[in-house]
């Protein structure tokens, strides 16, 4: 699985643990997706390209080094990736954010898109996908394949949790795309929910449950 990246960061495993707490509130809840969001993006852009450039410092002149000009964009799957957005913005307030909406067609159950917005060059940027859970691969995958048809060549998904059976849906159908995860789980159960997971993500994002 040389594509898919578990973060082991301490920072990082502590908040998880909280998120899957079931006791853990909607207010806390939403923040530390934030919060993890940030510190997973920290290490999904390890890979930025730098360049060298000359910094004037109140003392003498600096060799500096600055992010390559490279065009960025997240897109979030509603609606639950909707609350990693802000921390990466936060790290990154130059991004650009698209956004996808999906559901799962009762018959086909194949994901059908209901709202595809993205900025007008997307085609030129390198795109971060997040949603919180990983489960089957549907969504994402379609999101993927909903992209590199409007010209999108790099891609990337960042999700909090994942289950095998989703990671080896994007590796058989996206095998470009590099996973971030903050945990790889068990298994899926008979209602597609991952094992332990931690529930319903937009449903603990929104207090909709």
């Amino acid at each position: 699985m040389s594509n898919v990246h578990v973060f082991d960061h301490p920072l990082i495993q502590h908040k998880l643990s909280v998120l899957r707490d079931k006791n853990t509130g909607v207010k806390v809840f939403r923040e530390l997706v934030g919060e993890i969001a940030m510190l997973m993006c920290y290490e999904a852009t390890r890979d930025l390209p730098l360049e060298e450039v000359d910094i004037e410092t109140p003392v003498a002149t600096a060799k500096c080094r600055q992010i390559a000009g490279k065009k960025l964009a997240v897109v979030p799957i509603l609606r639950a990736g909707l609350g990693m957005v802000d921390g990466m913005v936060a790290l990154m307030p130059n991004v650009k954010v698209g956004h996808i909406g999906l559901y799962r067609d009762p018959e086909t159950l194949e994901p059908v898109k209901y709202y595809f917005k993205m900025p007008p060059d997307i085609s030129e940027r390198d795109v971060i996908i997040v949603d919180p859970m990983l489960a089957t691969g549907g969504s994402a995958a379609a999101a993927a394949m909903f992209l590199k048809e409007v010209g999108v060549k790099h891609i990337k998904l960042m999700s909090i949790i994942g289950a095998p059976e989703g990671v080896e849906r994007m590796q058989s159908e996206h095998p470009d795309v590099d996973i971030f995860v903050a945990a790889l789980d068990e298994h899926l159960n008979e209602h597609g929910y991952i094992v332990p997971g931690l529930g319903d993500a937009g449903d603990r994002i929104f207090g909709t449950k």
